[in-house]
């Protein structure tokens, strides 16, 4: 599955390439509280069919009442651009679903050129990370490559929206688990690369967006150049390849590097890296095992579920409490299941019997 974004932009190509008018709408600046960051997309076709969203719903329903007729009636030359805004009154914020105080500008750009559209799926399927540029009085585009991810900007003339996968992650293990983590992560937006040397798990690999390599763990973390978007997850259970893998992954940039196993697991191997590569607590801080947020998951679906929404968490900024983490969670049960009176359903079996 695509993410949001690319969907948007090829359903928006293909449109412009069988001839109908459509526009693209993007947030470009919000106050206050808002439903969708700036980046967001909508794609919108003159029958009133529409990709992607712009808010809770309320927005894009006036985007096609409004729009939708002008854009058939020839209101708007190719390549036009308008600026429109929504919440500035109470009453309209509430009109449209807004929260209380939340304002956002959206910029449309009307018949986006059909060259430019290609080209840029293009890209973006190939895994390129690119900065769009908008010149909002020409509507003129252009693309530019960057190495890393960049801001959006917008100072009311030019709109410069980053796109493509701007995080990545590098999965050590071709396993079931592997592979519901990285189907998540390819439609959350991340460039997904998974790593295993042994032939019998990457022969059965199944998620072809995914990028494979059959190198040593340890030498893929290095040619994979962490930055800081992105994390490195290891998921195969054997020491022998997820625990050098960790170690170049912690002495990086990495926002996130984690690996899978039991609480008695991941201590071991935190010993072993004291012991026999020099590490300290201190060093290993940044180490986070048992991976994933605790709901109580058993299946690989459920466990990359979990896996991916500390993840997200992380790269969005949100500091969880130790108390939904796996080890904390699973110890406070414990304590609860050990101190809680022991029921007794059979009456014959009851201690106050005589």
């Amino acid at each position: 599955m695509d993410n949001i974004d690319l969907m948007v932009l090829k359903a928006l190509r293909d449109w412009r390439l069988s001839g109908q008018q459509a526009l693209l709408a993007t947030v470009v600046r919000t106050w206050g509280s808002s439903p969708r960051p700036v980046g967001s997309m909508m794609a919108l076709r003159d029958d009133g069919r529409s990709v992607g969203s712009v808010s809770g719903g309320c927005i894009e329903d006036d985007l096609i009442a409004t729009y939708t007729r002008a854009i058939g009636a020839g209101r708007f030359p190719e390549h036009a651009t308008e600026l429109v805004r929504y919440g500035i009154e109470a009453d309209e914020a509430h009109r449209f679903g807004l929260p209380c105080g939340g304002t956002l500008e959206l910029l449309l750009e009307f018949n986006p050129a059909t060259d430019e559209l290609a080209e840029l799926v293009t890209h973006l399927e190939c895994g390129a990370l690119l900065q769009r540029i908008v010149d909002c009085q020409s509507g003129a585009v252009r693309l530019h490559r960057n190495e890393q991810l960049q801001p959006l900007t917008f100072d009311g003339q030019t709109l410069s929206n980053p796109m493509g996968p701007g995080f990545r992650m590098l999965i050590i293990g071709a396993g079931a688990l592997s592979e519901y983590l990285a189907t998540m992560a390819l439609f959350n937006g991340f460039a997904v690369t998974v790593c295993d040397p042994r032939e019998e798990y990457m022969g059965a690999w199944s998620v072809p967006q995914a990028r494979t390599i059959n190198e040593m763990p340890d030498d893929a973390v290095v040619a994979f150049k962490p930055d800081s978007g992105s994390c490195i997850v290891a998921l195969t259970h054997d020491p022998k390849l997820d625990d050098l893998a960790l170690l170049e992954a912690l002495h990086s940039k990495a926002f996130y590097v984690g690996a899978i196993g039991s609480r008695r697991n991941n201590q071991a191997r935190r010993q072993r890296m004291i012991e026999h590569f020099g590490e300290t607590e201190k060093s290993l801080v940044d180490l986070r095992g048992p991976i994933g947020i605790y709901i109580g998951s058993k299946t690989p679906a459920e466990i990359a579920v979990s896996i991916m929404a500390e993840i997200l968490a992380i790269k969005n900024g949100v500091e969880l409490p130790q108390e939904v983490l796996v080890e904390k969670a699973k110890h406070k049960r414990e304590i609860v299941r050990w101190t809680a009176p022991r029921q007794v359903d059979n009456p014959r079996l009851s201690l106050d019997c005589p």
